[in-house]
This record gives structure tokens, sequence and C-alpha cells, in this order.
């Protein structure tokens, strides 16, 4: 089977321009497949691996520049920066060999979509405090409400967004294949701005994708539509103001804020992402806050009030009593704030029956260094300080790490017990576009496989998560550039490097076994756990989705924090 499949990738790569620029390095990757085993046995990977080099260039992050000349060069034959370098198709193409029959995926998929899913399971709270499916009345009215507008020829192929979409069969190996190999040499021709033959491969790439098919099918309709607002859309109104807009629909909005919310709250149900990092981050918070008659929780971004539920019930259930909670956090939206602000007052009577007194604070700007002073969030003498950051610093990274910094000294400043800090695990601040798209492609393929095993390809609820949450980020990472780029991921390694400059250290988070018990909730076998010097890592199948860390100033040992 290897061998045909072998003689197919190299028959395809001689009738693509990938043949003309990687020969050279076929014995290399020709040895790999004699030699090596590659355990990639996702569907994704089985076509668009792009292992990337975590953290390459080092130093170099810090004097990132914005799309330059060499990276938006216009497209020439002496030109060679937009073009992948060799060492990525080497990887590409390693990722077939030593596969698991297609056929085997192909069974999988049917059993699979025989079942049936509810998406409305129950995290048993008696196990770890966890209800993930816990939703306000007006957050409810917001999932059953909503409805999403697409652009005209996405609703003429796939159909009203709010109907249940019809599944397609999955695509064969050789169609597979041909459809990534295309959405590459789409991204090179992107990059290059050759718009001619960028407008010849897209067409190609939505004929074989689809919003209902597979994982591949639906991650490669996302980047293909990201890769057609760059095309169409440079320089100007390129996700003006996190507003995605087209050419044909210009003064349409896809996404709303209320979008984004319900999409958020139905991923935070029915995966363990986000729960893993709120579970993380309380556990960091109750670990650093022992004996501690009062808690002030400053939030860098506080959109919702999904994290505080499972938080209060472990200080009400503390050996030495529960303690004073006060709650300050910053949010920027003024129509969701009045939400917020209802949401917070029924915690406020629940913390009240289980004898927690908790005030809360919402500050209506974003949080700057000016602002996180200790006379503007007014904090008190004696009170255990915590600064909590859920998938909210990588904005801070903005075109260049000086902000960030600035951000971290100002926290430093305020001498918090604990950073509490949860970030999706992947390198998406790179200066290059080519290498942005790749790790992004590889990262949010592994996604789209998770989601794939966990829920039926005609779930609304997926499409949701897919076509709003995540298809959003996608599109920000590959059409934006310059301040509109606000998805700038980065690997734990990079992070520790950032909070290791600004004078913080790592706080080893001690809520393993509550993790691994969080994912038996979950009936998915792929999620998996590990550790990384400190920081807990939650991936799908050993490719990391997820970081949570803690992280305290470092000319204080935890001990003296805590006395």
């Amino acid at each position: 089977m290897c061998n045909i499949v072998l003689y197919k990738i190299i028959k395809s790569l001689k009738s693509s321009q990938f043949f003309f620029f990687y020969m050279e390095d076929l014995n290399m990757w020709l040895s790999f497949y004699m030699n090596e085993s590659v355990n990639l046995d996702f569907p994704i990977r089985r076509f668009c691996p792009a292992r990337m080099e975590q953290d390459q260039e080092g130093e170099c992050h810090d004097q990132e520049t914005i799309l330059d000349d060499v990276e938006l060069c216009t497209f020439d034959t002496t030109t060679t920066s937009c073009l992948l370098p060799s060492s990525e198709v080497d990887d590409f193409v390693d990722s077939f060999i030593n596969m698991d029959q297609y056929s085997d995926h192909e069974s999988q998929e049917k059993n699979h979509q025989s079942q049936s899913f509810d998406h409305n399971f129950l995290v048993n709270d008696d196990v770890f405090g966890y209800d993930p499916t816990t939703m306000e009345d007006e957050e409810l009215e917001i999932c059953e409400n909503t409805t999403i507008t697409m652009e005209d020829e996405e609703v003429e192929m796939n159909g009203n967004f709010g109907a249940i979409p019809q599944s397609q069969a999955s695509l064969g190996m050789n169609q597979g294949l041909d459809l990534v190999h295309t959405l590459l040499a789409c991204a090179e021709a992107v990059g290059c701005r050759d718009n001619n033959q960028a407008d010849l491969l897209l067409g190609k790439i939505l004929a074989l994708s689809s919003s209902s098919g597979d994982s591949l099918q639906r991650v490669s309709f996302c980047f293909a539509t990201a890769l057609k607002c760059r095309l169409s859309l440079y320089p100007q109104n390129v996700f003006s103001n996190s507003t995605l807009t087209t050419s044909t629909s210009n003064d349409v909005s896809l996404i709303t804020r209320e979008n984004k919310l319900e999409a958020f709250q139905l991923l935070y149900q029915t995966t363990p992402y986000i729960t893993f990092g709120f579970m993380a981050a309380n556990e960091a918070i109750c670990q650093g806050s022992k004996g501690k008659s009062s808690i002030h929780i400053i939030d860098l971004g506080m959109e919702h009030a999904l994290q505080w539920p499972s938080l209060i019930r472990s200080l009400a259930s503390r050996p030495e009593g529960p303690p004073k909670l006060r709650i300050t956090g910053f949010s920027t939206n003024e129509e969701n704030n009045a939400k917020l602000r209802a949401s917070m007052n029924l915690h406020v009577e629940e913390a009240l029956s289980l004898g927690i007194v908790l005030e809360f604070r919402i500050i209506s700007e974003p949080a700057t260094p000016s602002l996180l002073t200790i006379e503007n969030l007014g904090l008190r003498e004696g009170e255990a300080l915590f600064v909590n950051s859920i998938l909210k610093l990588h904005k801070y990274v903005k075109e260049s790490r000086g902000y960030l910094k600035s951000i971290l000294q100002s926290i430093k400043k305020l001498s918090p017990i604990a950073l509490t800090v949860v970030e999706q695990d992947t390198n998406h601040n790179g200066p290059f576009f080519l290498g942005r798209f790749l790790e992004s492609l590889h990262y949010y393929s592994a996604i789209f496989d998770s989601l794939e095993a966990s829920m039926p390809r005609n779930s609304p609820i997926r499409m949701k998560i897919e076509r709003i949450h995540f298809a959003e980020e996608i599109c920000n990472i590959v059409a934006c550039e310059g301040p509109d780029r606000m998805e700038r991921h980065e690997r734990v390694d990079q992070w520790r490097r950032q909070l290791g400059r600004a004078g913080f250290q790592v706080m080893p988070l001690k809520c393993t076994s509550q993790a691994r018990m969080m994912l038996s909730v979950y009936d998915c076998d792929g999620y998996t756990l590990s550790c990384e010097k400190g920081c807990l890592l939650l991936g799908w199948k050993g490719r990391p989705i997820m970081m949570a860390s803690a992280w305290q100033v470092a000319s204080l040992s935890y001990t003296d924090r805590a006395s």
C-alpha cells in the first residue's frame, strides 16, 4: 500500500510546480520512508501536517516586521522568497508514508455518523465541580435564535447556514492529495500576488472543499475563504475592526458579537479545550489563595462569566472556610457588558448562598499599562491578588513584543501571587505569510479532526463552532496584517522566554489528575495531556492545542508570596 501511495505522490509532484523546486530533496524523503515510521493516524495529517520547527527565529521574533516587500513580492521567476522552502515540503510529503489504510478511516466515519450526539451532556459536579453546559437564560436565547448570513456564493453552495447541512462523502486519497497540493500552491500564489493563478486555484479548491464535508474538506474551505479574503481585499478592508467583509457583500457583517459568544459557548459545552483552561487557572488560584481570607482577581479580558461558577464552588468548600472574593474584569463592549453584569449578579447570589461575599467590577476599557495600577484597580491591603488571562495575552503582542513587555511589567508591579495564562499552543506570530499559513493549517486541521471524532457532520452545533469561531481566527491569521492581525498565538517555549524576561517564573500546576478526570468525561478517544516544565498541554493525538500555566514574580518565592 505504501509503495502505491509513494508512486502517486511522485507522479502528482511531477505534474505540479513543487516538483521543479523540490526534486533535489527526493532522495532525502525516500530515505525517510525506508527508515522511519510516522505515527500520524488522524485524517488531516494524512494530507497537511506541515510540521514547523518550533521558534526557529529565536531572538528574531523581537524584531518582527510587518508584511514587507520581500513577503509581498510581485511574482517573479527569479524570486523565491514567496515559495515554500524545501524542508516544509519534505515534512509535508513525509506524512503520507506509513499511513493506516484509508478505508479504515472511511469505515470509522460510517460508524461515527450512526452515533447520536447530545450536546447537553453534563459533567458530574461531584467529580471536579464543572458543568460545561450551564448557561444563563439570555445566553440560551442567543444559541437558539442566532442566524448567520454567509457570502452569496457560499449560500448557493451550502444552503442556509442555520439549516442542518447534508453530509457529504469523504474525499478519496487522490482527491485529498490533490486538494492539499492545490491549497499550498494557492497560498504561494497569494503570497506572491499572482492573482490570476490564485483565482484559478481557488476555484479548484472550492470545488473539492465543503463546509459540510469531512474534516479535510471543512478546514480547506475555511482556509480557501481566508485566502480569498487576503487576495481580493488587500490592502484595504481586510478584517476592519474584527468584522469580516467581502467584495460581494461589503455592507454585511457576517459575524456579530452575539454569534461569537454563542460559538464560544458551544465550543465550551462540547469540547474540553476551554474547560481545560478554566480548570487549570482556577486550580492555580485555589492553590495560591490557601489560608487567605480575601481574594482579588483581575481578568484581562472578561467577555463572559463562564469561568467563575466552578471557582466559587471550589472556594466555598475550602477547609479553612470561604473567603471574600472580588473580581475586576476588563471588557470593551458596552452592549455585552449589560449581559455580563446580569450574569455576574446571578453569581453574586449563588456565592452568597455558599457563604462567599462576592464583589465584581467591570472596567469598560481595554487593559493598558496606565490602567494596570494599584490606584485604578482599587487594590486593598491584605488581598491575595491574581491576574487572569484566558486566551487574551497573545492579543497584546501586536506588531512587536514591546507592548506585551509593558503589559507584563505593569502586572509585575502589582505583585500578584500568580498570573494565570491560558493560550493556544501554536506559532501564528511569524513575520512571513507562508510560514503562518502552514503552521495554522496544521494546527486547525488537528482541531477540525477532533470535532469530526466527537460530532456528526450534519450537526448545526459543529457548523457554528467551525464557521464562526475557528473560521474567524483562521481568516484573521491568513488574511490580516499589521494592527488588524490580532490572533498572534505562540508556543509555550516562547511564552516562557517572554515571561522570564519580564521577571516571572513558572509556578508548577498541580492539577494533572483533575485534568485527566475531566477528559474522561468526554466520550472521545484522542485527547492527550502532557506536562512541559510546569505547564500543562492539552492536545489531540499528540499535537498540542491548548497551554495552561501559572506564573509568579521571580524575585519572591511562592511560599513568601502566599504567607
